[in-house]
C-alpha cells in the first residue's frame, strides 16, 4: 500500500469529484466510480453474509471472495492496471461445480429467501448482477477489466447456488416461485 490514510477526510471531494489510483480526478458518478463503487457495495453486502454463521470451508471461500473484490476494485480504480487473472474465475468454478453437485437439479425458479444467511447470499447475487452490468457500461467506452467482468458472471453464480447450499445446510426449503392461477 503507498499511501496510509491518517487522516479520513481530505475535502478534495466536496465538488463532487474523486481520485483515481492513477491520481487524475473525475465525476463522483462517473461510471468508473460507479463500477468500483458497486463492487465494493457487494464486497460489503459478502461481508455482512459472513456475520451468519457458515461452515467453515464456505466462509473461508467468501474470505478469499472478499479479497478479490478488493483487488477488483483496485483494477477498477486505476485505468489499465489489472490484478485477477482467469486462475481465479477457474477458482470459483472449481467451488461453483463442488457445491451444485450437492444439490438436486432445478424445477422450479426460487426467489430470494429460506433461512437468513440464503436471503443475504441471494442479496449478495443482486448486487453482484449489478456491479457485473456496471462493468459492461464501463468496458463499452474504456478497455480493461474482461477478466474482472467474467469473475464477476461466475461469482454471481456462485452465489446462487450458495444460497441453495445455505438452505440446505438450515434444513429449510427454498423459496419456490409459483405460476399464477390459469397461466
Amino acid at each position: 500500500m503507498g499511501k496510509r490514510l491518517t487522516r479520513i477526510y481530505t475535502r478534495t471531494g466536496d465538488q463532487g469529484t474523486t481520485g483515481l489510483g492513477d491520481g487524475s480526478r473525475v465525476a463522483k458518478d462517473a461510471t468508473r466510480v460507479e463500477a468500483y463503487g458497486t463492487v465494493d457495495e457487494l464486497n460489503s453486502v459478502i461481508g455482512m453474509l459472513r456475520t451468519h454463521p457458515l461452515p467453515r470451508d464456505i466462509d473461508g471461500w467468501l474470505s478469499d471472495i472478499q479479497h478479490r473484490l478488493f483487488d477488483l476494485g483496485g483494477e477498477l480504480c486505476i485505468p489499465g492496471h489489472s490484478i485477477l487473472t482467469d486462475a481465479h474465475v477457474t477458482g470459483l468454478e472449481g467451488w461453483l461445480d463442488q457445491l451444485n453437485a450437492q444439490l438436486e437439479p432445478l424445477a422450479d425458479f426460487i426467489l430470494p429467501g429460506g433461512s437468513a444467511a440464503a436471503a443475504v447470499c441471494h442479496l449478495a447475487r443482486t448486487v453482484c448482477r449489478r456491479a457485473e452490468r456496471r462493468v459492461v457500461t464501463l468496458l463499452a467506452t474504456e478497455p480493461g477489466g474482461e477478466v474482472g467482468l467474467k469473475y464477476l458472471n461466475r461469482l454471481s453464480d456462485l452465489l446462487f447456488v450458495l444460497s441453495r447450499s445455505l438452505n440446505r445446510a438450515a434444513g429449510v426449503p427454498d423459496v419456490l416461485w409459483q405460476r399464477p392461477a390459469g397461466a
